[in-house]
């Protein structure tokens, strides 16, 4: 009876888990598509989610559907991207304070000028200039989400894209020091080429469940 128990407990985890990494992919989900997904019953998820609710690493909004009641859409709270890997968060904000107490907020700017420099290398030798605009995208996502940012870039019909970031993990230290999230655009505009408009449209730091930048190519770029 214990081990049944022990199993059972093993067995909820393990699916609550899948929810939350469910609901990090797809920024908010319903009871029945998250049941879809899992393979199990609605009533079961929604026991989950309450779970998850009263932990408070879920919360949910509601939906007017044509027929019926509305749906309740869940996401994932701010609380839950301790789940998630932050990049060590503590040691890199030590290192922040300590910075600014041995050079000051300009020898601060100054690495951090530094490192996007650095960054942007790195990433261009990855992302190679002569690619065509959606293979740049998705070369610069695999980079991304080799770094834990779990990126994806999706097509609009219209022509423009969405550079999806889901997780931020250097997030904490991105609160102690604005500065590090401040040069973002800058960087991807230096990856991507000065032949696109790019805007950040959500963003982790503003509250937000993840990181959008939206991507307009140029009419020459989309002629290419």
């Amino acid at each position: 009876m214990k081990k049944e128990r022990s199993q059972t407990k093993l067995g909820a985890e393990r699916t609550r888990r899948s929810i939350v990494k469910l609901l990090k992919h797809n920024a908010s989900m319903d009871a029945h598509q998250l049941a879809n997904e899992l393979g199990v019953t609605a009533m079961a998820v929604r026991q989950h989610l309450y779970s998850l609710h009263e932990q408070g690493l879920v919360t949910y909004t509601e939906e007017a559907r044509a027929m019926g009641r509305p749906a309740k859409m869940w996401g994932l709270t701010s609380e839950a991207n301790r789940l998630f890997p932050d990049g060590y968060a503590d040691l890199t904000i030590s290192l922040i304070q300590s910075m600014k107490e041995a050079f000051g907020e300009e020898g601060l700017d100054k690495m951090l000028d530094i490192r996007n420099r650095n960054q942007i290398v790195d990433y261009q030798s990855k992302v190679a200039a002569s690619l065509p605009l959606e293979d740049k995208l998705s070369a610069f996502a695999a980079a991304r989400t080799a770094e834990g940012y779990m990126a994806e870039s999706i097509e609009n019909e219209d022509g423009t894209y969405y550079f999806v970031e889901k997780h931020c993990p250097i997030c904490e230290a991105a609160r102690a020091c604005s500065g590090l999230c401040s040069k973002e655009v800058e960087m991807f505009q230096q990856v991507l080429g000065h032949d696109v408009e790019i805007i950040r449209s959500e963003h982790i730091l503003s509250g937000d469940n993840r990181c959008v930048y939206w991507i307009k190519p140029s009419d020459a770029s989309k002629d290419l």
